[in-house]
């Protein structure tokens, strides 16, 4: 044995010495000639092999980074069935998907850049429509394709949606609006003690509601919030074979296990059951397969045990499904984190960027339990109070939602080199605007009902509860706030018994934008929100006197207003003491001037505003009397609501934008009469920022006369010559 290994190594040097030598001369000679053509830096020839060899890396590296640049950034990462509950990064029932967790990297196709992703909401309720803007907003944030939403929402949310979304004018974005009212019949004969009501069955008949040539729609609930691309959960349709036409994540509590508590009697449900919160719906196979037909007989027979619905739509969804479990497609977990106080939603992800949609499933929301709420509270939060206004983004590179919108086509035509530039830009700029923050409900309105409206900023939030204690009749609110404000105000509110006790105040949002109040733009929000047949208009500064509702609900039924152009005027007073014992008549008001605690309204800076209403006269007045409209008069009034025209939006901040409208009134007729029973005080504040600018800069009161001398230029050519004499006035 120990002969045969000698002579192998005595064969293995003999022959492997000469071959070691030759490579190693051709190894020098290669880097002489490398070096000699290519070492332009001097390198030694260790040092070029070591330099080509970083570049070979370096190559390897882009390559592997253009594969990667195809796959989402925060892929989920791969985790094992744990607890009943799938964690892979794909469905776990497609054979393609297991071959693709085999292989290493694999290049997705990605959703094309200008195609139209098409995403369904069900929306009732005022309330309700909070929780979609916070939706909405997650989605913009990351999304870079145009978006068509479809709702299916009552009235209340039509409304207040249609508005947001056309004064939002977010380029690529576009919906559609379908009556809950009318499919209410579809639905309304399922029991269901949810408390979505019927509302949390609506998504059932998403095959009839939407138009017949949608072929595929995300459906999902208003409390869920995007934390990634909304295209990555649209591309994942592209893996729907055969009959797979709805796409689901599993239920992440035990709720359809029946351990949830003693003698629970869920609705069947293939394992766990899969929850309904966030949806790809295939609307062209599931219209093939019949599905209406399909989920009304699978009801049926279900609730002749079962009697009802205890989580709505998602209960008929799970008994279909066991019934057809060809129809599913499960989506991973992270694409619907639930986080209701029973589920396993940590087993869904381990990183933060594993997360794709936060669902907040619990009647609890935000105050549910689970060890990272704080983080998602956050995320939520971030969201919330997000300025809007910086998703306006243009999808660059997609010629179907490139526009010249009506707002840049007057920007564009406006003269920057004027030096009233900004003011006549703010005339332009359109406001994100949400009407009817909160609950509203006054629709018991007779023909003598009165709405109080006014407009507000965040400086004006403590005049609320006293307002309200002051004047208990319907209120027409305009908030000027940011996003984060607008919070700090719902928090407010929320924590306030005056105001949660008054369900016939509208509370209209209009989201800041631009340098300047839009104090008139404001006023007629306000004012096309009302929908009583008059309306009294005043500022947030002001408290009515006691039973002043009531007052001039009888006032306008003896004064014949319905036919006669009539402005009932206010006297306005005002108080310096920021503690006022109010007076509960006109006999305590009077004593009240004599004594000096009041003064009538801007009595010692601007008489002229309020001179018109004669208060000697109104000392001792019974009877309502005229007066004659006087240049500067600029009183608080009740009126028509169908008469009056709106204010005028080219006065912004301090300055005329009462009095122009006083101004058009007198135009077309307006008689003016004051009240001699009526009486409403101005409370002391801190001045606003427009009024110091007012007084500060030249070139403020400088574009307010311009402005000013255009307006009534313009009143002449609208009311012909009885206009003359606003024109004659400022010679």
């Amino acid at each position: 044995m120990w002969r045969v290994r000698r002579r192998f190594l005595l064969l293995v040097l003999l022959v492997g010495v000469p071959v070691v030598t030759l490579l190693y001369l051709s190894l020098v000679h290669y880097d002489g000639v490398r070096s000699s053509s290519s070492n332009l830096l001097g390198f030694s020839s260790r040092e070029q092999v070591l330099a080509d060899r970083v570049r070979e890396v370096e190559q390897q590296n882009q390559m592997l980074r253009r594969q990667l640049s195809g796959i989402s950034q925060n892929q989920v990462q791969s985790v094992n069935y744990v607890d009943g509950i799938y964690m892979q990064n794909a469905s776990t029932d497609d054979s393609e998907t297991d071959s693709d967790n085999r292989t290493g990297c694999v290049v997705e196709d990605q959703v094309p850049k200008c195609e139209t992703i098409e995403v369904a909401i069900v929306c009732a309720g005022y309330n309700a429509t909070r929780g979609v803007v916070t939706l909405v907003k997650s989605i913009l944030f990351y999304r870079k394709n145009p978006l068509h939403f479809h709702f299916m929402s009552d009235k209340a949310a039509t409304l207040i949606l249609q508005t947001l979304l056309r004064t939002w004018n977010v380029p690529g974005v576009t919906a559609n609006f379908y009556s809950a009212e009318n499919l209410k019949e579809e639905v309304s004969w399922i029991p269901n003690k949810h408390y979505s009501g019927v509302y949390g069955l609506m998504k059932l008949v998403l095959t009839r509601a939407l138009p017949t040539d949608l072929e595929k729609v995300i459906v999902l609930d208003t409390d869920v919030t995007f934390a990634t691309d909304i295209a990555e959960l649209w591309k994942i349709f592209k893996k729907f074979k055969g009959k797979k036409s709805i796409g689901l994540v599993e239920n992440q509590s035990d709720w359809y296990l029946g351990k949830i508590w003693k003698n629970h009697r869920p609705w069947p449900a293939l394992g766990r059951g899969f929850n309904t919160g966030v949806i790809l719906f295939h609307l062209e196979k599931l219209r093939g397969m019949k599905w209406m037909q399909m989920w009304r007989l699978t009801a049926e027979r279900e609730l002749m045990s079962m009697l009802s619905t205890s989580l709505a739509d998602q209960d008929i969804f799970n008994a279909v499904i066991k019934q057809h479990p060809y129809l599913v497609h499960k989506l991973p977990c992270a694409w619907n984190v639930q986080l209701s106080d029973n589920t396993k939603s940590e087993q869904c992800y381990t990183e933060v960027t594993d997360l794709k949609v936060i669902h907040w499933n619990s009647p609890k929301k935000l105050r549910v339990k689970n060890k990272h709420v704080e983080f998602f509270k956050n995320m939520y939060l971030t969201f919330l109070e997000y300025d809007g206004n910086l998703l306006r983004r243009e999808l660059f590179g997609c010629e179907k939602v490139q526009h010249l919108d009506e707002v840049e086509q007057k920007l564009n035509a406006l003269d920057e080199d004027d030096q009233c530039y900004d003011f006549r830009r703010e005339r332009v700029l359109m406001h994100r605007t949400h009407l009817y923050f909160l609950d509203y409900q006054h629709e018991d309105v007779d023909d003598n009902d009165v709405t109080l409206v006014a407009q507000l900023s965040m400086d004006r939030l403590q005049m609320l509860e006293a307002l309200c204690r002051h004047w208990e009749g319907p209120i027409s609110l305009a908030l000027y706030m940011s996003d984060a404000e607008a919070q700090q105000f719902l928090r407010y509110a929320l924590g306030s018994e005056t105001l949660m006790g008054r369900k016939n105040v509208g509370y209209h949002i209009v989201y800041k934008e631009g340098q300047f109040y839009p104090v008139n733009l404001l006023r007629n929000i306000a004012l096309q929100q009302v929908n009583t047949p008059y309306v009294f208009l005043m500022d947030i500064d002001f408290l009515p006197m006691y039973n002043l509702y009531p007052y001039l609900r009888k006032t306008v039924g003896m004064m014949d207003m319905r036919r006669q152009k009539k402005a009932l005027v206010v006297p306005a007073f005002e108080t310096l003491r920021y503690r006022l014992s109010f007076p509960k008549s006109k006999a305590e008001l009077l004593s009240m001037l004599d004594m000096g605690t009041l003064y009538t309204f801007r009595y010692h800076v601007w008489q002229k505003g309020h001179a018109p209403t004669n208060y000697a006269k109104w000392r001792t007045a019974t009877t309502p009397y005229r007066v004659n409209w006087e240049p500067d008069f600029e009183p608080y009034i009740v009126a028509r609501r169908d008469q009056l025209p709106e204010y005028d939006t080219r006065f912004v901040g301090f300055g005329w934008n009462k009095v122009s409208h006083i101004m058009e009134l007198d135009a077309q007729g307006y008689e003016f009469i004051i009240l001699p029973n009526a009486f409403i005080i101005h409370m002391p504040h801190a001045p606003s920022f427009d009024i110091a600018k007012f007084r500060s800069s030249e070139q403020y009161r400088t574009c307010l006369k311009v402005l000013k001398d255009e307006f009534q230029k313009d009143l002449q050519r609208k009311y012909g010559f009885s206009a003359n004499k606003y024109v004659a006035d400022t010679r």
